[in-house]
């Protein structure tokens, strides 16, 4: 994480959990994501596996450190193209934004794994999906760019425990399973290089959702209906690539 002129210690908190979540909500407004990752830190760290985060917590902890991994791997995809293998500078620079991004993940990993996991545990429920599926995004993130570290392996196994979940306890048009499907999926395609399940997963749980499609409720369904949306141009990109490779 970079460094922020701020400590939380420097705040003086009337009702803790109340003012650092208002305090990531400016945070956000002001796309100051570094920041807000700092107070989410400090929420999850004050709730110490007391209570569970609500929705809108969970929500803004991932928008904290979706927004803060997404600019640095941006960052690295800008690096890491062909025409600067060689180059020792870029070379160089790239490393300092893999340490960046290492640095970030193993910090979301640490409140996941520690504190919002095993709170969690044995419960089978909306959360326990959530943490799951975020933990195996993140190391989905590390596995781009560390080989030889299982960390691919160890995102297909929270990924797959949270579609155990998630297959038990959401309905197939829920927006966390749907999300978990897509990220899965994905990491299937990109990391683990199995494009056959990639699609039988994106296809099944785009299917699945289709099916439910009446039993969609008004406040999920723009969101969900965007995953479905993904999961669809997936599988055409998909099937695209298969199809070109096999006629070469």
């Amino acid at each position: 994480m970079s460094d922020t002129p701020f400590a939380i210690s420097n705040f003086k908190f009337t009702d803790k959990r109340k003012d650092l979540v208002f305090m990531a909500r400016t945070a956000e407004t002001a796309e100051r994501y570094d920041d807000m990752c700092k107070f989410m830190r400090a929420l999850v760290q004050h709730t110490n596996q007391e209570s569970d985060l609500t929705v809108e917590e969970r929500n803004l902890l991932s928008v904290a450190y979706k927004n803060v991994i997404g600019a640095r791997r941006a960052s690295w995809r800008t690096l890491n193209v062909e025409e600067h293998k060689d180059n020792d500078l870029i070379k160089e620079y790239k490393s300092i934004v893999e340490r960046e991004l290492e640095a970030i993940c193993k910090d979301v990993l640490d409140l996941l794994q520690n504190t919002l996991v095993p709170y969690t545990k044995g419960k089978q429920n909306e959360s326990q999906v959530f943490y799951l599926k975020m933990t195996g995004d993140y190391y989905r993130y590390l596995a781009e760019f560390i080989e030889k570290k299982d960390y691919d392996r160890m995102a297909a196994e929270n990924y797959e425990s949270a579609l155990v979940v998630a297959t038990e306890k959401l309905s197939p048009t829920h927006p966390i399973r749907l999300g978990l499907a897509l990220n899965y999926s994905v990491c299937f395609y990109e990391i683990l290089k199995d494009q056959k399940k990639a699609c039988e997963l994106a296809k099944k749980a785009f299917d699945d959702a289709i099916s439910k499609l009446d039993q969609l409720d008004e406040a999920s369904y723009k969101d969900s209906t965007l995953i479905m949306q993904l999961l669809r141009d997936n599988l055409t990109l998909w099937t695209s690539d298969n199809s070109d490779e096999n006629q070469q």
